[in-house]
């Protein structure tokens, strides 16, 4: 069977991460994804980091499973294309800065007159309101602004540190994906279309929430200050080479100090609770650190992993592709692309028994599909012609 999604159609007018990794999840999962890029300024990231044949790893990792509609919506002729396939269409995702899209005439108002139950969808930096809403965003700035940069330093005092990958872009996609099925249920149920906003700055507190913000859960009782938790973190040093080691049951705390040879940690009152032993962190991850040192990372692995001890190496990127377990789960495909070559990604993360997402094609070149596109909605050869010409198609 086709994926959960099929016979859905979604007009994605999303660039970069954000929106194109959302519509890609749903992509995946089998809907029909038509990707509407301008004739002559395209979506960003097919010119952004490392590429080959004209395509990069950034544009093919975030857009398979889609097609692709070269269209100039500054035109008359190319709104009004625009506006008889969302006449076609289940959803309508852009990400443009708030005002844009009114400007452009294709906002909800316009584009729910062709399509009254269409499910439309905003993505936004800071959200529709709000002294911030009119700024320009990307993801360090949110991570800046949500806590996330105080978090990765460690406490209120140290220095705030960047995560190394760009976190609220692409959990605002997941948290789109997950929003657009939820309203296509509704849909389901009530036949009602709903207008879907989700903000970067919204996507990112709320994640950070469940598991970084307990000094500002209780009302009248905030932390002013938030302390250090450790001075190192759960990656330790061993003879050889990183490994990261975590114990948080009691049962896990006694089989670490027996595997690194200090079965008197299981008794010491600094360490008898999880309690303890967060509030005495710092004692105890310096002396697992220190017992770590006494031995290759290969031997600590097998030592611990026969004592039930939570752990794994540290990998290089490179490696993590020919790890056991990434290899065993099937998760890395080989495609070939007709551009690009072979290439390497990974399949959709969530598995279904029944209904099967399929990894169809590869990210499209920039208006491939624009044809057969505009022949579903009954566009005739003639008038495509016309529509190359004067630059509204491509």
């Amino acid at each position: 069977m086709p994926g959960p999604l099929h016979g859905y159609r979604i007009l994605d007018l999303t660039t970069v991460i954000s929106g194109p990794f959302a519509t890609m999840l749903l992509a995946d999962q089998g809907a029909d994804v038509i990707k509407v890029e301008g004739v002559t300024r395209p979506d960003h990231a097919r010119g952004a980091g490392h590429g080959e044949n004209k395509f990069t790893a950034t544009f093919l990792n975030n857009n398979r499973n889609k097609r692709s509609l070269a269209l100039d919506l500054k035109s008359d002729e190319g709104k009004e294309i625009l506006l008889k396939l969302a006449a076609t269409t289940d959803v309508f995702i852009q990400n443009f800065r708030p005002g844009v899209v009114e400007r452009l005439g294709i906002g909800e108002e316009e584009i729910r007159k062709v399509k009254e139950d269409i499910i439309y969808v905003s993505i936004s930096g800071f959200g529709e309101k709000g002294p911030w809403a009119h700024k320009p965003v990307y993801d360090p700035i949110v991570q800046a602004i949500s806590g996330l940069t105080t978090i990765q330093g460690g406490s209120d005092d140290a220095r705030p540190r960047l995560v190394r990958t760009i976190v609220p872009d692409k959990l605002t996609g997941i948290t789109t994906a997950q929003a657009v099925t939820s309203a296509l249920l509704h849909k389901e149920r009530t036949g009602e279309g709903q207008h879907v906003r989700v903000s970067m700055l919204d996507a990112v507190i709320a994640f950070l929430w469940a598991s970084d913000f307990g000094g500002q859960t209780f009302v009248g009782r905030e932390v002013s200050t938030q302390r250090a938790a450790t001075f190192i973190d759960l990656i330790y040093e061993t003879k050889t080479d990183y490994i990261s080691v975590s114990a948080m049951t009691n049962t896990q705390w006694h089989a670490l100090a027996g595997a690194v040879g200090h079965p008197e940690w299981a008794d010491d009152e600094r360490f008898s609770t999880p309690a303890q032993r967060d509030l005495n962190a710092n004692e105890r991850l310096g002396l697992t650190q220190k017992a770590l040192l006494n031995r290759s990372a290969e031997q600590w692995l097998t030592l611990l992993d026969d004592a039930g001890v939570p752990c794994a190496p540290v990998l290089k990127r490179s490696e993590v592709i020919e790890h056991p377990q990434v290899v065993a789960s099937d998760l890395l495909v080989e495609l070939e692309h007709p551009e690009a070559g072979t290439i390497r990604q990974t399949r959709p993360a969530a598995r279904f028994s029944k209904s099967t997402p399929e990894l169809r094609t590869g990210a499209p070149v920039l208006g491939a599909d624009t044809d057969a596109i505009l022949a579903e909605i009954n566009i005739p050869d003639d008038m495509i012609n016309k529509l190359k010409d004067n630059g509204t198609i491509a």
